[in-house]
């Protein structure tokens, strides 16, 4: 156990306390919530930098990490349907969740043929994070309130889920010469 890895564990230790002040009634409830996942998105920038600068990337915190993201970005994308149930939201995260799901299944089988580095994440993958990750911030931050900032968070997310099926496709475009062969 080492720092980077500890700040992994805060940021899953963070998802119950982000989810659940998206119950409270109150209006200043979605902005602390807002506060949280943005200390959840710098511990996750964190971890990975100290991991590299200290030289202290292990199996656990690489296997760790991107479940805490999907974790957190899944629980809030149900919360934010169910705070606001309009399609074009339920649809974009539908889209986002079952885009993670698809890619960590492609990405488990491929590693199982040792050829994991064929779905390594590239550029797009990091730049569908970022505007997904800002998207989501945005929405939790003006959820009572659903003006620009609400607005602009809903814009930002459609486009996320336009680029996770872009990198959803290329990823599937890079395995199908082993998903077509005959086992």
């Amino acid at each position: 156990m080492n720092l980077p890895i500890w700040l992994t564990l805060f940021r899953l230790i963070l998802i119950p306390f982000v989810v659940a002040l998206m119950f409270v009634p109150l209006p200043s409830a979605n902005i602390v919530a807002a506060i949280l996942f943005g200390i959840a998105l710098a511990t996750d920038w964190l971890d990975g930098h100290l991991a590299r600068r200290w030289n202290q990337t292990s199996a656990f915190g690489a296997f760790l990490d991107p479940v805490a993201d999907k974790l957190i970005v899944c629980a809030v994308l149900v919360m934010l349907v169910y705070r606001d149930p309009h399609y074009y939201i339920a649809l974009s995260a539908t889209v986002i969740v079952g885009r993670e799901l698809t890619v960590s299944a492609l990405r488990e089988w491929m590693a199982e043929l040792g050829e994991r580095g064929v779905v390594a994440v590239g550029s797009l993958g990091k730049y569908k994070t970022a505007i997904q990750m800002a998207a989501i911030f945005c929405m939790l931050f003006d959820l009572v309130q659903r003006s620009g900032i609400y607005l602009f968070g809903v814009v930002l997310l459609i486009i996320s889920a336009a680029l996770t099926l872009w990198s959803m496709v290329i990823y599937l475009r890079q395995a199908w010469p082993r998903l077509s062969m005959e086992r």
